[in-house]
């Protein structure tokens, strides 16, 4: 301890102060607290100088007070500065410790975040895993197989994933769709409508399955089924597949009376649909007949037979009508000479319209188009005739009976 000479009390050291020191420690504080890197340089300059004034002032009063004395001055020079180096190392130390603690603080933070990562990383696979297995075994992962199977040309594996996915659900179309191709591919089309026909026959209000089966008629051109195929299809699922049914084309005769002259027969339908017909009594398809007039009913008996095709080829059931159309026939033919005994040879003479042709018997029976035709005067044979003749129109239609009863004796 050093003591003033003239006032007798002790003299306080003050050291070397260095400003680095502050700002060092104010930023390993700083990072390990999170408080951020900025530090106020101009306030901690401030503070500095002002710690400098003070010093100084201490300094300088204890300087005028040890003038007296230069051996105690120099002493106490030395101590300051001895003083000084040992505050700066253990300032030093204190920095260094703070800096190892920040780096530690930074590693366990940085392994903790891995550790995390780590932890969700294999959560993650666990998840994916367990929904890839799932899916495999899910009725959509089935049926995935089976047309990847169907790709690979592999069929009775393919028939087999198919026939796995309709057991897993039977009330879903794809499956079945998925069979149908098998046997598409296989040319086997009636095996595959099997597959949606039996389908339908044990759900019968499944309208998925129902309009599965008109998707395998369009894609295989057999469109003329579809409206067979939902005739008798449940209300609920004709409802549903509205816009698969087109209604069969209108008639403007009806076929419950028999016409005695020839009639013109228009036929309707639908917008945007289109009408074919036969008058055979054929079935219609697009390649039939197209309706563009009206057609025209003769003589005798015509069956016409109509469908309505819509834009998408789809066609409506048939609709069939009868008709029947008898002219008026000539009476029974006029037969010359009339009924009579005859003493001189005479002939026998048919008065044929235009358009008939007629046919008579001598022995009494009734003609028919299988009797002797009549193509000119008949001579009157000797003794007792009984004459028939009848008309036969160009469409077989006969006309009543004459008879005329003769009796030639030529003396």
């Amino acid at each position: 301890m050093l003591y003033c000479e003239n006032c007798g009390k002790e003299v306080r050291i003050v050291p070397d102060y260095n400003p680095l020191d502050d700002m060092l420690t104010a930023q390993i504080r700083g990072a390990i607290n999170g408080d951020g890197d900025y530090i106020d340089y101009d306030s901690m300059n401030s503070q500095n100088t002002g710690r400098r004034n003070t010093a100084s002032r201490n300094t300088g009063r204890q300087s005028g007070n040890s003038r007296r004395n230069v051996t105690s001055r120099n002493t106490s020079q030395n101590v300051s500065r001895n003083t000084s180096r040992n505050n700066t190392s253990r300032n030093m130390s204190e920095r260094e410790r703070c800096r190892r603690q920040a780096e530690r603080k930074k590693a366990m933070r940085r392994k903790k975040r891995k550790r995390i990562l780590l932890i969700f990383l294999v959560l993650l696979i666990a998840f994916i895993g367990i929904g890839i297995g799932v899916y495999q075994t899910s009725y959509k992962g089935i049926v995935t197989k089976g047309y990847k199977s169907i790709e690979s040309k592999e069929f009775d594996a393919a028939a087999e994933y198919f026939q796995k996915a309709i057991n897993k659900n039977k009330e879903k179309p794809e499956a079945y769709t998925g069979l149908s191709k098998v046997y598409i591919e296989q040319k086997q089309l009636d095996k595959a409508e099997k597959v949606f026909l039996d389908a339908i026959e044990q759900q019968p209000k499944n309208a998925d399955i129902y309009e599965a089966c008109v998707n395998f008629y369009i894609d295989t051109d057999q469109k003329e089924n579809i409206p067979l195929l939902l005739e008798d299809a449940d209300d609920s699922v004709t409802k549903l597949l509205a816009g698969y049914i087109v209604v069969g084309p209108e008639f403007s005769l009806d076929d419950d009376e028999t016409f005695d002259d020839v009639q013109e027969l228009s036929l309707s339908t639908e917008k945007g649909c289109t009408i074919y017909y036969t008058d055979d009594g054929s079935e219609p398809t697009v390649n039939s007949i197209k309706y563009s007039e009206p057609i025209q009913i003769g003589e005798d008996e015509t069956v016409i037979t109509a469908i309505a095709v819509n834009e998408k080829g789809i066609p409506s059931l048939p609709v069939k009508k009868n008709y029947l159309v008898e002219l008026p026939i000539e009476d029974a033919p006029a037969v010359s000479p009339s009924t009579g005994q005859y003493e001189t040879a005479n002939q026998i003479e048919i008065k044929v319209p235009d358009g008939y042709e007629a046919y008579y018997t001598m022995d009494g029976t009734d003609p028919t188009t299988s009797s002797k035709k009549y193509s000119g005067p008949i001579n009157m044979p000797e003794g007792e005739t009984i004459f028939k003749a009848i008309l036969v129109n160009g469409k077989g239609r006969s006309s009543g009976v004459t008879t005329r009863n003769y009796v030639l004796e030529v003396e």
